[in-house]
């Protein structure tokens, strides 16, 4: 790997001075190219942009070419061989049968099996399975105990062999990637990118895990198909073992199962339920792979994000890592964060039906092999892949351990104990935003989330050419400016770079009115385009969340000491909405204080507020400062339309739990089909939306909607009861202490109480509309829509015709207790925000 002489030497990307180049790979050699990020201060020669990987030679337009490069993978030249790995090995003739034997033989798997098949001998020998001749007792006790346990040994062995990854060929692998690479690189047909300071980086963090025989392991954000595929295909062009991809048995699927497997997928349910073989044979395979030092990825926010800004932690497999550490069944291992972004989205389309309501479709043969035909026509742009600084899982374990003042007995094996379970989930809980913090630190902005994010934060229909190059060109300036990265092509000048994003978009997305004195560009489909806005946000969060505060007085008009905001009145909206968002956001751990003063300061500096103090310096009062408004509010207004369609979807989420109050007359223990709740919740707002009620279409967005619902389950306003079978779907109520009064002579719905106030509370930071200047409508005409939504929710409930109980067994009330008290144990105690 040798160095360019014109781009200079790597150097450290967290140098706030310095440039970190891309890495070319081309043929066998690998070479340093210019940076994936530029600071704004360095006025570099940067040459030409490469890609990290190019498309191979077409059959049509280069037939030798292409036949040479298939029989350089098919002979197995060079770097394509994959012979000489960094990492253990893989890819050679009996590795399943090596990896499925460790994971039977662990002392852990046989010790369950031996349990299970111990407790199920003293369920049947209680009912009598064995009476008879006491003489033949002992010795049919005994057969009964071996047949039960080669029993269950039969089905581990089984559960097993459908589960890990089967590295067998390195032949297959070779043609894989070949294949794979075709089908990327024609797609993304500006390749794949990487900084090659942080490959660099990752290579000698590889070289040192092998020899102390650990496992790295990789967490990519996850919002597409392509993240997983874009990962492998860096890992074997580089010599890395391959990481084992840890996937849902949904992709399990007739023959492109048997590939993903052999390519390195394994298989695992959506849910474990109660299987307590199924959870020990995971623990068993997730040891023995970091016992041995294999790889692994998988994706820290469970499934693809639809929204385009990272989801919450899930934490599910990294609880099978934790307990490896925890119980010293393997020493340690390295994490990894990796940022994958693209100028477009493979699945963005579908996933716009799927968050409008549409089911999502079951993963099936016909379309994977028509999706992978279709790609090949496409000009989707470019993907950036960056990769955060390694660090050790078992440090950071003892780092958080330290933190507490007493740690209960029997934390790495008494899982029943709550206290046991408080401490695990708090540590879980700060790994998995951690994880999301380092990912958002690497990440860079892509030139489509740049168009994307300025079109939808225009006051005005659409925007000149000039005028959205002035604003993209700040944009850049502002997200380098928070620390951000953007991505750069090399000297290309920034009006070539928006023709790229805008040819990449594609029409169906932005469009432009010709005709005019200046073609206007504006937004066509905006709420797949909030995919590409939501890229940036993370970087405004704080920004976003003091602008959206103050706008409960800005909203009102008037003169500028009119439109001033008290620090006090400030800081309790702001706390009021970031404890809102804690579900949405990944906001620092430094507190609200510390962030509140850093941000205001940082909006002073750039003259958007002006902050008046008392003698002592501390803020008294914040308002628009004098540059701003003569700047059109140009500037507040961006931050504001960030946050705005997030607030919209909390006061509609907010506004459909008015329909969960029980009419009059009716039962009050009546239980509500969550689904059902949440499905009315998105006819609510399409209604709302085209009656004027409601601003943004995107607050319809049925991923935003389930997360307030959680947070309402979080903070108890509503309650859901998920009963222990699993044809009974979850179902919910609102606590009686937050259903809405109603009139005793006409039943109506009446606008006052406990979640009036609250609606009211996230309705003051509102983007104003026509409409609704009116508070009469919001209490009229809209909390009358959600009464007469939510009234057919209890008919249907209560109807003799409903599959689903309206009414909890005795069974369901004891899982409800059990959650009720989970949560007044304080679970969320720690969870970042602002």
């Amino acid at each position: 790997m040798a160095n360019n002489p014109e781009d200079g030497d790597a150097t450290s990307s967290n140098s706030g001075s310095s440039t970190a180049p891309d890495l070319q790979i081309l043929g066998d050699e690998i070479t340093l190219q210019p940076s994936g990020y530029v600071e704004p201060s360095e006025l570099v020669a940067e040459g030409k942009e490469e890609a990290l990987m190019n498309q191979f030679a077409s059959f049509r337009s280069e037939p030798l070419q292409f036949l040479r490069e298939v029989s350089l993978y098919v002979s197995g030249q060079g770097w394509r061989a994959y012979d000489n790995v960094v990492g253990q090995p893989v890819f050679y003739s009996g590795f399943s049968d090596n990896m499925k034997s460790m994971v039977l033989s662990t002392p852990l798997l046989q010790q369950r099996i031996t349990q299970l098949a111990a407790d199920r001998l003293a369920m049947e020998e209680k009912e009598g399975f064995f009476e008879g001749n006491p003489k033949n007792y002992e010795m049919k006790k005994a057969q009964r105990r071996a047949a039960l346990e080669n029993g269950l040994q039969e089905v581990a062995e089984k559960l097993t062999d459908q589960m890990i990854c089967k590295m067998e060929s390195n032949a297959f692998i070779r043609g894989a990637y070949y294949l794979t690479t075709q089908l990327l690189t024609r797609a993304y047909h500006q390749g794949i990118h990487v900084s090659s300071e942080e490959v660099l980086r990752l290579r000698k963090v590889a070289d040192m895990a092998a020899k102390k025989k650990q496992s790295i392991i990789f967490l990519p954000s996850h919002r597409s198909h392509v993240d997983y595929v874009s990962l492998q295909l860096i890992c074997y062009r580089l010599g890395l073992t391959l990481p084992v991809v840890v996937a849902g048995d949904n992709l399990n699927f007739p023959v492109v199962g048997s590939f993903l497997q052999h390519a390195g997928a394994m298989w695992i349910r959506r849910a474990f339920g109660d299987d307590a073989l199924y959870t020990t044979v995971v623990q068993s395979y997730i040891d023995t792979m970091l016992r041995q030092g294999f790889n692994l990825e998988c994706f820290i926010e469970g499934g693809r994000s639809r929204t385009g800004k990272l989801l919450p932690p899930k934490l599910g497999i990294l609880s099978f890592v934790f307990d490896s550490i925890m119980s010293g069944r393997v020493e340690d291992s390295i994490i990894c964060p990796v940022s994958t972004q693209y100028d477009k989205v493979i699945e963005t389309e579908g996933y716009v039906t799927e968050l409008l309501g549409v089911p999502k479709k079951k993963e099936n043969l016909a379309d994977f092999l028509s999706g992978g035909s279709s790609i090949l026509s496409l000009r989707l742009g470019r993907v950036d892949v960056r990769f955060h600084e390694p660090w050790s899982l078992r440090r950071f374990i003892d780092q958080q351990l330290k933190r507490f003042d007493r740690l209960p007995p029997g934390l790495a094996t008494d899982h029943k104990s709550p206290e046991v379970r408080a401490v695990r989930e708090k540590i879980l809980r700060t790994l998995g935003y951690k994880v999301l913090g380092d990912i958002n630190a690497v990440s860079v902005v892509m030139p489509t989330a740049l168009i994307g994010t300025v079109l939808l934060t225009l006051r005005g229909r659409g925007v000149g050419k000039q005028e959205l190059i002035r604003r993209v060109d700040w944009l850049t300036t502002r997200i380098r400016a928070k620390g951000g990265r953007v991505a750069h092509f090399g000297n290309a000048p920034l009006s070539e770079i928006v023709d790229r994003g805008l040819d990449v978009l594609g029409k169906d997305l932005v469009g432009v009115v010709t005709g005019l004195a200046e073609p206007t560009y504006y937004a066509v489909d905006r709420f797949q385009l909030s995919f590409y806005r939501n890229m940036t946000i993370h970087l405004f969060i704080y920004e976003a969340l003091v602008s959206a505060a103050m706008y409960m007085r800005v909203k009102r008009g008037g003169g500028p000491t009119m439109q001033d905001i008290e620090y006090n009145e400030l800081r309790e909206q702001v706390l009021f909405l970031s404890t809102l968002f804690r579900g949405e956001f990944i906001f620092s751990a430094a507190g609200l204080d510390v962030n509140l003063d850093k941000t205001l300061r940082g909006l002073e500096a750039d003259h958007v507020v002006r902050l008046d103090r008392d003698d002592k310096g501390n803020v008294t009062k914040v308002g628009l400062s004098d540059m701003e408004r003569k700047a059109g509010r140009e500037n507040y207004d961006f931050y504001c339309f960030l946050i705005w369609p997030f607030i919209e979807a909390s006061w509609l989420a907010a506004v459909s739990l008015m329909g969960l109050t029980p009419p009059l007359g009716s039962k009050s223990d009546i239980w509500i089909e969550q689904t059902r709740a949440q499905n009315t919740t998105q006819l609510l707002g399409k209604t709302l939306y085209h009656q004027g009620d409601l601003s943004y279409f995107e607050a319809v967005n049925k991923e935003t909607l389930k997360n307030s619902y959680t947070r309402f389950e979080e903070d108890q306003m509503v309650h859901v009861v998920k009963s222990k079978d699993p044809k009974v779907p979850p179902r919910i109520q609102l606590d009686p202490s937050w259903q809405c009064p109603r009139d005793p002579q006409t039943g109506a719905l009446l606008a006052e109480g406990r979640l009036w106030d609250f609606t009211e509370k996230i309705a003051s930071s509102r983007r104003e509309g026509k409409n609704r200047r009116d508070g009469a409508t919001v209490s009229s005409r809209v909390l009358r829509l959600a009464d007469e939504l939510g009234a057919k929710m209890f008919v249907e409930a209560e109807a003799a015709t409903s599959k689903v109980p309206s009414h909890l067994s005795r069974e369901d009330r004891e899982v409800l207790k059990y959650a009720k008290e989970t949560r007044r144990r304080g679970k969320l105690e720690g969870r970042p925000r602002l």
